[in-house]
């Protein structure tokens, strides 16, 4: 069974500093692209960043440029997301996820979800 979990939210005043960490389990992860994406209250799923296979390559959305640092690490299995300089408009539930191939922005390309771990900001 495929199973990808999320750890390391929690809540943190804004200016602050977390890092995410997704585990992969069930096959291996090594050719993946691996990707964060988050959920607002009352928002949509949206694109945080995605690195490829090989972390040769990593792409953000332009609202945590600079602040967020997605990292991977294959002997692991797991994929890390780094977040500095937290804002409130930060506060949401991350989802790490997979999909085979080159990496995009759509959540609707990754095949495999985690449940998904709280951050929340307060200012």
């Amino acid at each position: 069974q495929v199973q990808l979990v999320e750890s390391g939210g929690g809540l943190v005043q804004a200016g602050g500093s977390l890092r995410l960490s997704c585990a992969g389990s069930g096959r291996t992860f090594s050719s993946d692209t691996m990707g964060w994406f988050r959920q607002g209250p009352g928002k949509e799923r949206e694109f945080v960043a995605y690195i490829n296979w090989s972390s040769s390559y990593s792409d953000y959305a332009t609202s945590v440029k600079g602040r967020f640092t997605i990292s991977k690490d294959n002997t692991k299995n797991t994929v890390y997301l780094q977040m500095n300089s937290l804002k409130p408009e930060d506060t949401a539930i991350y989802y790490c996820a997979a999909k085979r191939g080159g990496g995009t922005p759509y959540a609707r390309s990754y095949g495999d979800w985690g449940q998904g771990t709280q951050v929340t900001v307060s200012s």
